[in-house]
């Protein structure tokens, strides 16, 4: 697998070389966003580090414009620990994951092996060709395309997982701690309360009112489901 990491910290860049490289992937360097926008369009890779604040294009621009290019690349965040930094921006971007600066190497070895394995298993036999409907919403799980009231709406690969995964078992209940589980792995060491975010990054998508959601359910001190 290829692994691109954008960073303009030298030190950082030596560090992701070494993680990436142990655990056997294949490691490309960008020191700005503009230069990481380059090498994606050059190799393709099968994963993105970026980091949030560097010259030229920010990490959070950088995704934009992959996913604006209908890039479905998996991305991961990376931010200084003194940085004041609203996660719901780089999840609104489009980013799959987020970590702060310093970080055990494991861990962001852990992340990027729960990424690679969903993406594998998404283009694989992860999903059952077919289509999911319920009422105005229609999930292609082959094409891996959702359509709201007739238009179709962009999703990251954790958006689409998560629909996916609640969809199947409608009226199911999924705790938080399942669903942090399926979509990040079991190895995952990351705060739980991003699957809130990712949650309400997903209704302001295909909900008609994300603050009276019609399609994902709030079961209060537990988790979520699909329709009532």
């Amino acid at each position: 697998m290829k692994i691109l990491l954008a960073d303009d910290d030298e030190g950082m860049r030596t560090l992701v070389e070494h993680i990436v490289l142990d655990d056997g992937h294949e490691f490309l360097v960008a020191k700005d966003g503009n230069q990481a926008i380059e090498v994606y369009e050059k190799e393709h890779p099968d994963l993105l580090i970026l980091d949030v604040m560097m010259p030229g294009l920010n990490g959070f621009e950088v995704t934009e414009c992959l996913r604006a290019r209908k890039s479905s690349v998996p991305i991961i965040l990376l931010t200084a620990k003194g940085d004041i930094v609203d996660k719901s921006i780089g999840f609104k971007a489009g980013a799959d994951d987020y970590l702060v600066k310093p970080f055990i190497p494991k861990e962001l070895q852990l992340r990027i092996d729960a990424l690679l394995r969903r993406g594998q298993k998404a283009r694989t036999n992860g999903y059952i060709a077919t289509k999911i409907q319920f009422q105005e919403l229609e999930i292609d799980t082959r094409r891996r395309r959702v359509e709201v009231r007739g238009h179709q709406v962009e999703l990251t690969p954790k958006e689409f997982h998560i629909l996916h995964m609640l969809a199947s078992s409608p009226g199911e209940v999924f705790t938080r701690e399942q669903l942090v589980k399926d979509i990040w792995g079991p190895d995952y060491v990351g705060e739980i309360n991003n699957i809130t975010v990712l949650i309400h990054r997903l209704r302001e998508k295909i909900e008609e009112d994300p603050g009276n959601p019609n399609y994902i359910q709030t079961v209060w001190h537990v988790g979520y489901r699909f329709g009532s």
